[in-house]
């Protein structure tokens, strides 16, 4: 069976490419969604689409919209979402993938260190699987495959 999979969370690691390099070894065939991972470019699609703004709320307001339509939209074809929380950086965005495809009642793994396991409790609740590392999530994945 070829799966379709939504890559969301952290952008400041390897994580993306791990997976998807992982699969490929193991002969599993993905369709492999993902969010716009160039800050940049995610940061400032608003305004290149939609025109200037002069206060930042609604040049972020403007972002925050177009790449959630993208989002949600890449979601719901999905069959599988993985939810990659970072030690870094707080990842809002992470955690509202996870709300939305729980909403749309898709199966999640999310993957995180053990020490945001009390702040991510929640989120580890209404996972599938709660992993630590892109190898676990190929091995899931190459799992339910076979």
């Amino acid at each position: 069976m070829k799966y379709s999979i939504y890559l969301s969370g952290e952008i400041h690691s390897d994580w993306r490419e791990r997976i998807i390099s992982g699969l490929k070894e193991n002969g599993v065939e993905a369709n492999i969604y993902s969010p716009i991972t160039n800050h940049e470019a995610s940061d400032e699609v608003g305004v290149k689409i939609l025109g200037a703004e002069e206060n930042n709320f609604w040049k972020d307001h403007k972002a925050a919209k177009i790449n959630a339509l993208r989002t949600m939209s890449l979601i719901k074809k999905a069959d599988i979402v993985v939810v990659r929380f970072g030690e870094k950086y707080k990842q809002w965005n992470a955690a509202f993938d996870a709300g939305i495809a729980i909403g749309q009642g898709k199966p999640i793994i999310v993957m995180h260190a053990p020490e945001l396991t009390h702040p991510l409790k929640e989120i580890d609740g209404a996972a599938m699987a709660v992993t630590e590392t892109p190898e676990q999530v190929v091995e899931i994945l190459k799992y339910i495959n076979e």
